[in-house]
């Protein structure tokens, strides 16, 4: 008799409920997401021990053995992006360029608080090269650029400043510095084109 209880009671028991792995699933997706937001505190914590003026180390550098080319975009830690398009030819022999300002830090910019050679200079020949004569690059709009980067840079906004060039000739490389004023210390990020 106890062999036959036995039985029925193993045949009549319930099957195993989803209760159990659908608490095991969501304990492994909350398991792996406080993983997740602790790597991307990490980093967060990182940068801000480096400074916000550091530049996000992705493929180039932007240093001057390493310039951006152009259409890239420089990335800074606390979230400012430059972008300098690429150089084109115009009728009068000059050469027509932006240089585009992200902000996406969490305060305004002041991007012309210093002369605006501390922030955006042209420089002839090849990044980290030292200046060879005879190659000469006349900046046609410089009082349009100062004008353009001037005035305070709002958060979450973007400003875009032109640049016209005139070398002497056709084939001039030419180095794109741009340095945005930052309370602390801001990376130079360069970018190397060709006027063709």
């Amino acid at each position: 008799m106890d062999t036959e209880e036995a039985t029925t009671a193993a045949e009549t028991s319930a099957p195993a409920s989803p209760r159990g792995f659908y608490g095991c699933a969501v304990a492994l997706i909350a398991f792996f997401t406080l993983i997740a937001l602790g790597a991307h505190a990490f980093t967060e914590f990182e940068k801000g021990l480096d400074g916000g003026g550091q530049l996000e180390r992705a493929g180039r550098s932007g240093s001057a053995y390493q310039p951006f080319g152009p259409g890239t975009t420089a990335r800074y830690e606390d979230g400012l992006w430059v972008t300098v398009s690429f150089p084109e030819r115009q009728d009068d022999g000059a050469y027509s360029l932006t240089v585009t300002f992200k902000n996406g830090t969490d305060e305004e910019l002041l991007l012309g608080e210093k002369s605006l050679s501390d922030t955006l200079e042209v420089e002839p020949d090849e990044s980290g090269q030292d200046y060879a004569a005879g190659s000469y690059v006349d900046w046609l709009n410089w009082d349009e650029s100062a004008s353009a980067l001037a005035p305070p840079l709002p958060e979450d906004e973007e400003r875009t400043v032109p640049v016209r060039l005139k070398p002497d000739r056709k084939g001039v490389p030419v180095t794109v510095e741009v340095t945005p004023p930052h309370s602390g210390h801001r990376e130079t990020a360069r970018f190397q084109l060709t006027l063709r």
